[in-house]
């Protein structure tokens, strides 16, 4: 009886994901950045409730430790798929409504564009790699958007805070799937983000189990 194809060797592991841990690093600290900027540029200095904020992808998962390899790649796909036509949103609103003449602070915007659509690209050679089937592109998410303009603006922020919260997982997760291709759910569970108190210049976010 013939015995199951071995996976890539230990080595070959880290080798394979070693660009996209890379340029997950690279994408974090530029979130970062921008986060912070963001903050400053739309005056956000009050207690805010972003609960009415939905249709973006949450890092929060309490099964995520109970997923094999394949299930959280293609999660990680997906969601950065996402990410791509929500800062699109975040950049029209920009340029429309709140900061048409902040051309450097779109450009910071278009470069974390890049970094997702490059970190997507990425993790799909990486599933193809260790032989996962690639998820299908679905199509864009069309329609006219409603809301206020300071729900936007809100909206806006909770892009880029959900967007920083992937990086950080990803990073977490690829490094560890490098290792053995399994995922070790830590003790600690990863917050759900929902109240969150700014400055102009810090984010302090508060868990929502307070």
């Amino acid at each position: 009886m013939a015995s199951a194809p071995a996976g890539p060797s230990p080595t070959r592991r880290r080798e394979l994901y070693q660009p996209a841990i890379q340029h997950a690093r690279t994408m974090r600290a530029h979130l970062a950045r921008l986060l912070d900027a963001y903050v400053e540029s739309q005056g956000l200095n009050i207690e805010l409730d972003l609960d009415f904020v939905d249709g973006i992808p949450s890092a929060s998962t309490e099964q995520w430790g109970n997923l094999a390899e394949a299930e959280r790649l293609e999660l990680n796909v997906k969601a950065y798929r996402s990410f791509q036509d929500l800062l699109n949103e975040v950049l029209e609103d920009q340029k429309q409504h709140f900061t048409p003449a902040s051309t450097d602070f779109h450009e910071d915007i278009r470069t974390a564009i890049i970094h997702v659509e490059t970190f997507s690209n990425h993790l799909e050679e990486l599933m193809v790699s260790l032989e996962h089937e690639v998820p299908e592109k679905e199509m864009g998410i069309s329609g006219v958007e409603t809301g206020t303009l300071f729900q936007k603006k809100l909206k806006g922020y909770k892009v880029l805070l959900e967007l920083l919260q992937w990086a950080r997982r990803s990073i977490s997760d690829l490094n560890q799937l490098s290792k053995n291709g399994r995922y070790q759910a830590k003790a600690r569970a990863t917050p759900t983000f929902q109240t969150i108190r700014m400055s102009s210049r810090r984010v302090v976010v508060h868990n929502s189990t307070e």
